[in-house]
C-alpha cells in the first residue's frame, strides 16, 4: 500500500552499489573511539544498530595522521586503525547492512592541542573566528593556520589516495570523499577561506582544483562508482562563506558529473541560517548521477524530493543518533526518540548504544 513515505523505500542503484532504501545515514562525528583513534566494539555495535539504512556513512575519519580536529574521532592512516574499522564492517555486514567509510582532513578546524603542538594547515592563513575548540582541559581558540605551499598538496592527494586503499582493506563498500562544513578541501573550494593566487586560488576551475586531484587518486584506488564526495556550498558553520554559492555549486555539479560517482552528498542549506540560497536546483540541473540532500529532513519532505525528482535519497543525522530502526519507524508512521544532545560527544554508550528499538 502506497502512503506518504513510500518513496522512501524504493531501491535504488547508487553506483555499483544497490539499496534497499533511500534513507541514508549522514555522517556523524560522535568521539567514541578508543586511544590511538582506533574504532572498538562500541563503535561496531553502534554502526550495526544501524544497519538497516540505505546506506551508512560512517563519520568523518582521518586520512592521515596528525589531523585530529576533534577528542576521540577515528582514523584510517595504520594498521590498528584498519583491523578496528573491520570489526566495524563486519558487524554492519553481518546484518544485511552496507557502509562507505568518509575520509577527511580537517584543515585549519584541527588544534595544536589534538596534535602534539603541531599547527594546522589551510589553503590561506586565516583561522576560525566565533567558536572555539572543546577540549577535555575545556574551550579553546582555534589556531592560526600556516599556508599550505603547492608543492605540499600532492602529500595531501597521496593521504586521500592511501586512506582510500586502507577503507579498502578494512572491508567498507565504498568512500565518501569529506569536502565539506569548513574542512581542508572545502576550504579550497570556497573564496572566504582561500585567498590564494596561482594554481589553487581565484577562479573556481583552481578552487576545486585540489578536491579534482583526490577524486582522482581516489577513483584509482576504488572505481568511481563506489566513490562519493559531500558539498556544502552554503553551510557557515567553521567561518565558511562564498561569494557565489550558487555559481560554486552548479560548476562542481558540472566538474563532477563526468566522473560516474556513486552519488554527489549535498547539504541544502546552512546550519548557522546565515547563508540562503537555492543551491539543490543548479546541482540538479548539471549532475545527473543520484544526488544525496541532506539537511533538516522530515520524512514527508524526503520522500516528496524523491518523488518529484528533486533528490534520489535523503541522508538523516540527527533522527538516526536516537533511533537506529529509524526506517522500521518511518515505514510504520512511529514516533521518533528524542536524541539527548549532551551525549552527542561525550563518551561510553550512553547516549550511543542505549536508544531503543519499537520491539523493545
Amino acid at each position: 500500500m502506497d502512503t506518504p513515505t513510500s518513496p522512501l523505500f524504493q531501491k535504488l542503484q547508487l553506483g555499483a552499489l544497490e539499496i534497499p532504501n533511500r534513507i541514508l545515514m549522514a555522517p556523524l562525528t560522535r568521539c567514541r573511539a578508543e586511544p590511538g583513534h582506533i574504532p572498538g566494539p562500541l563503535m561496531a555495535e553502534y554502526y550495526s544498530q544501524r544497519a538497516s539504512a540505505g546506506l551508512i556513512i560512517a563519520e568523518a575519519t582521518m586520512a592521515m595522521e596528525g589531523n585530529s580536529a576533534f577528542y576521540a574521532e577515528p582514523g584510517i592512516h595504520n594498521d590498528a586503525q584498519v583491523a578496528g574499522w573491520r570489526g566495524v564492517t563486519d558487524a554492519v555486514h553481518a546484518k544485511g547492512g552496507r557502509i562507505f567509510l568518509q575520509i577527511w582532513h580537517g584543515g585549519r578546524a584541527c588544534h595544536p592541542f589534538f596534535n602534539n603542538g603541531a599547527q594546522p594547515v589551510a589553503p590561506s592563513a586565516i583561522a576560525i573566528t566565533g567558536d572555539e575548540v572543546h577540549t577535555p582541559d575545556g574551550k579553546k581558540p582555534y589556531a592560526v593556520p600556516r599556508e599550505l605551499r603547492d608543492d605540499e598538496l600532492p602529500g595531501i592527494v597521496a593521504g586521500f589516495q592511501k586512506a582510500a586503499a586502507n577503507a579498502k582493506s578494512a572491508g567498507f563498500d565504498g568512500v565518501e570523499i569529506h569536502s565539506a562544513n569548513g574542512y581542508l578541501l572545502d576550504e579550497f573550494l570556497r573564496d572566504g577561506a582561500n585567498k590564494r593566487t596561482g594554481p589553487y586560488g581565484g577562479s573556481f576551475e583552481n578552487r576545486a582544483r585540489l578536491l579534482l586531484k583526490v577524486l582522482e587518486a581516489v577513483s584509482g584506488v576504488w572505481s568511481a562508482n563506489r566513490v562519493g564526495i559531500r558539498i556544502s556550498p552554503l553551510n557557515s558553520y567553521n567561518s565558511m562563506s562564498d561569494s557565489d554559492p550558487v555559481g560554486l555549486a552548479a560548476f562542481l555539479a558540472k566538474r563532477l558529473d563526468p566522473f560516474g560517482l556513486a552519488y554527489l552528498h549535498l547539504m541544502r542549506g546552512d546550519i548557522l541560517g546565515q547563508q540562503h540560497a537555492d543551491v539543490v536546483s543548479p546541482v540538479r540541473e548539471n549532475f545527473h548521477g543520484p544526488l544525496v540532500l541532506n539537511l533538516g529532513f522530515t520524512p514527508a519532505e524526503a520522500a516528496g524530493s524523491i518523488a518529484s525528482g528533486r533528490a534520489d535519497a535523503v541522508a538523516f543525522g540527527t533522527p538516526f543518533l536516537a533511533n537506529p530502526d529509524l526506517p522500521a519507524r518511518i515505514r510504520a508512521g512511529a514516533a521518533l526518540n528524542t536524541p539527548d544532545p549532551a551525549t552527542f560527544y561525550s563518551a561510553g554508550p550512553k547516549g550511543y548504544t542505549d536508544y531503543p528499538c519499537l520491539a523493545e
